[in-house]
């Protein structure tokens, strides 16, 4: 049975996603936008002094503002932290470091922000919003995290994991929103698009 039923709130608005991200390209298409892709190249060290929120929202404003070209309508862009304690756990440099990470991770709790940033560049409107879930990862023996690590899928991920692949199986809980913690919150982001249609 055929449906004409769409999440998608822009009709026949263009969205240019400022983003490398896989994952938020394939939560975009599992809504039915098929965005252009322009990847943001910034320098993503925090400011001194500057609290987690302040730097995830900034990231994602940044990203936006970086790609825009005259042609474009609307661009999306979002920044996903770890975060542990005040600290900000950002991707692993190389495999050791993932696992120190991963070490800290196991058995505790932490925080996932999220920050959305929608820019319509003609009118200069911008909407942000950031989205934060708590995340329990279970407790890990050694050898389970050396052989994640060594699965290669921490190494470009914040906080050493990705919820979306083999990252999965180590997460116990989530309060909040899980497409959020994958780098999209789709919920909140079809309702700041609605904004601009």
């Amino acid at each position: 049975m055929s449906s004409n039923f769409s999440l998608n709130p822009l009709q026949q608005r263009r969205l240019c996603l400022a983003s490398a991200s896989p994952r938020r390209l394939a939560l975009l298409r599992q809504v039915g936008i098929e965005p252009e892709v322009r990847p943001a190249q910034l320098d993503e060290s925090p400011l001194p002094a500057e609290s987690v929120h302040d730097y995830v929202q900034r990231m994602a404003i940044s990203k936006a503002q970086a790609v825009v070209q005259p042609q474009d309508d609307l661009i999306l862009a979002a920044d996903t932290i770890v975060v542990l304690h005040e600290q900000l756990l950002g991707k692993p440099d190389h495999p050791q470091q993932a696992i120190q990470m991963l070490q800290q991770l196991a058995g505790q709790e932490h925080l996932v922000l999220t920050a959305i940033a929608i820019l319509h560049p003609d009118s200069q409107r911008l909407r942000t919003q950031t989205v934060a879930s708590r995340v329990w990862i279970k407790p890990m023996t050694l050898p389970e995290m050396i052989a994640y690590v060594q699965s290669g899928e921490p190494l470009d991920k914040a906080g050493s994991y990705g919820i979306q692949g083999l990252g999965a199986a180590l997460v116990a809980r989530i309060d909040g929103s899980c497409s959020g913690v994958a780098g999209l919150p789709l919920c909140e982001t079809l309702n700041l698009l609605r904004e601009f249609t």
